[in-house]
């Protein structure tokens, strides 16, 4: 084993103890998706850094800041010194901990403190497992586990005016495909993101429109 395949195997091998507990949506698993989709679209662009991008997907949600408070410092932190720890230089370490600051959606406020190749890829896988059937099945589970209700007509829409208060939000799990997950489709930054957002994002409103249809709720979609 080379030691960048060392590097990968001890990562993946702290990210699961880190999650052994971890809810259902963020778990292991997902780690795993967003980990593949990411190398995946690094192949097809053809650009960036493996090492970087492996890293930054394996390492990002192991503090995710909805189940702190908001705080988007643990996350990084606990990243950073976990590779100086083990021996990935500093430029790269502090290249990843700044992914890994500003990669989720967090109430769609503009991260524009970082744009580089693997950041845009990074982003993108992990936005691409938010939608689709796997965001579904995602976005169900932790509203279950949030104890919020699938769907209340009587709370209305929200804009939320930082990232902490997206963060703080109890809104039903409906609200959610339109506060964030229909809206990912067009926040894409590479081809092959855009490309995979759009079939996931059609099967999401083909979801909305039968669940409309069998509670007897008559809703538009959001294209």
């Amino acid at each position: 084993m080379n030691s960048t395949d060392s590097t990968i195997q001890k990562t993946i091998t702290y990210v699961k103890e880190i999650l052994a507990n971890a809810e259902g949506g963020h778990d292991w698993y997902h780690i795993e998706r967003v980990w593949n989709m990411a190398v995946n679209i690094r192949e097809v662009e053809g650009e960036g850094d493996l090492l970087t991008i492996e890293l930054a997907a394996l390492l990002h949600d192991i503090s995710d800041a909805k189940f702190n408070g908001g705080d988007d410092e643990i996350g990084s932190q606990l990243a950073y010194n976990f590779l100086m720890k083990n021996d990935i230089d500093r430029e790269r370490t502090e290249h990843i901990q700044t992914i890994i600051k500003y990669v989720s959606y967090k109430g769609g406020f503009p991260q524009d403190r970082i744009n580089s190749i693997e950041f845009r890829i990074v982003q993108d896988a992990d936005r691409l497992d938010a939608i689709g059937a796997i965001g579904i099945a995602r976005a169900f589970n932790y509203g279950g586990f949030k104890n919020r209700p699938i769907y209340d007509p009587s709370i209305s829409l929200q804009e939320y005016k930082d990232s902490k208060a997206y963060h703080r939000s109890n809104a039903p799990t409906i609200n959610h495909f339109y506060e964030k997950l229909l809206k990912l489709k067009g926040l894409m930054n590479t081809e092959t993101g855009k490309r995979i957002a759009m079939e996931r994002h059609n099967f999401m409103l083909q979801f909305l429109e039968k669940l409309y249809d069998e509670c007897g709720i008559r809703k538009g979609n959001s294209d």
